[in-house]
């Protein structure tokens, strides 16, 4: 086969899952959710496995266990969590007036050097700007979480996903032998190779990332709770949970938290207390759970996963934010190959010459 045909050929293929993805992604979030699940509990059931089970019983336990763990999660954070945010919308007002009271004095010195009309307009509606915002970021979580879509969204992943990602489980080995008979027999070791490094890069992250976000949600949950944060729990889940973003969830988490911080505390002191949440959770990702749980030689550069993440759910939403990670894993061991093969060619080293 010339070199022609064989470009064609991975050009089609790729062109067909990728008009796949596009045609069909109203409907993929359940698939591709119980694919990324299954890939998460694969080791598990083969360790169950090695233990004398069948494959099919190891996987009916282990969904079965999972899905009690979560709705026990559920049932637990769900009711704290509602309980803190409604507590919190009843005190916004208050808030915004302390939050004024520490800001007025600061307004008082840039009289001079603003005309006073526009002082007592900032006066006037900064309180109502404060609360109304915060009012109106909550009212549009509810209707984006009570609209029609949503609930579509979260109805299939709570009933088609479980069932899809047990029959995954279950013929695991059997989907990864068809893969492996139908890659052409030219590139089959090769293919196997690149395989072998994707795997290795998401096993490391998807994984342990995962693993590393639930550690950090529970950590700064209880922490920032402890610290005295009216919606510790809400804001300490989000921090942990939005960390698989290099920097976004730490940084995001602890701005927020001050801000609530200086709102809720007549003394700034206080605040010391969610730096030092922040400065420990920071040394407890950084030199504890990521090195064991994710490793050092993932090969996904921080602002490669950022981007890719982005890229992800501009095109395709939050099924785009599933799959951002994994697309850009098997492009990175892709670019590297290419690279690598790149620098041992002709047209690299020149006629006649080798590549050093």
């Amino acid at each position: 086969m010339s070199i022609q045909l064989k470009t064609l050929f991975w050009f089609a293929a790729f062109a067909l899952v990728l008009a796949f993805i596009v045609l069909l992604k109203g409907i993929l979030l359940p698939f591709v959710a119980s694919l990324v699940l299954a890939y998460f509990l694969d080791p598990v059931v083969e360790w169950l496995e090695k233990k004398g089970m069948s494959r099919t019983i190891a996987t009916s336990v282990l969904i079965v266990g999972f899905l009690l763990v979560v709705v026990i999660g559920l049932a637990i954070l769900l009711p704290i969590i509602q309980n803190q945010v409604s507590a919190f919308a009843d005190k916004v007002p208050e808030y915004a007036s302390r939050i004024w009271a520490k800001v007025q004095p600061l307004l008082e010195q840039l009289k001079a050097l603003l005309p006073e009309d526009k002082v007592e307009a900032m006066s006037q509606s900064f309180g109502e700007s404060a609360s109304g915002a915060v009012k109106l970021a909550l009212k549009i979580i509810g209707g984006l979480l009570s609209s029609s879509v949503a609930f579509f969204n979260l109805a299939s992943l709570l009933v088609i996903t479980p069932v899809v990602c047990f029959y995954i489980l279950r013929d695991w080995g059997h989907i990864i032998r068809f893969v492996d008979s139908v890659i052409p027999v030219y590139c089959r070791e090769t293919f196997r190779e690149q395989l072998k490094a994707i795997n290795v890069i998401l096993s490391g992250f998807i994984r342990g990332q995962a693993t590393v976000c639930l550690c950090l949600a529970v950590y700064y949950s209880v922490g920032l709770t402890l610290a005295g944060i009216d919606i510790g729990v809400v804001v300490g889940t989000a921090t942990g949970l939005l960390s698989f973003i290099p920097y976004v969830g730490c940084l995001s988490g602890f701005i927020i938290s001050m801000c609530l911080g200086l709102a809720q505390f007549p003394e700034h002191w206080h605040l010391l207390s969610i730096v030092a949440v922040f400065g420990i959770g920071q040394i407890l990702e950084g030199y504890v759970l990521t090195p064991r749980l994710v490793g050092e030689k993932v090969g996904l550069h921080p602002v490669w996963v950022i981007f890719a993440l982005l890229a992800g759910a501009y095109l395709l939403g939050f099924l785009g934010v599933l799959i951002a990670v994994p697309v850009a894993a098997v492009i990175g061991v892709l670019v590297r190959f290419s690279l690598k093969q790149y620098r041992e060619s002709v047209f690299y080293a020149g006629e006649g010459q080798t590549s050093k």
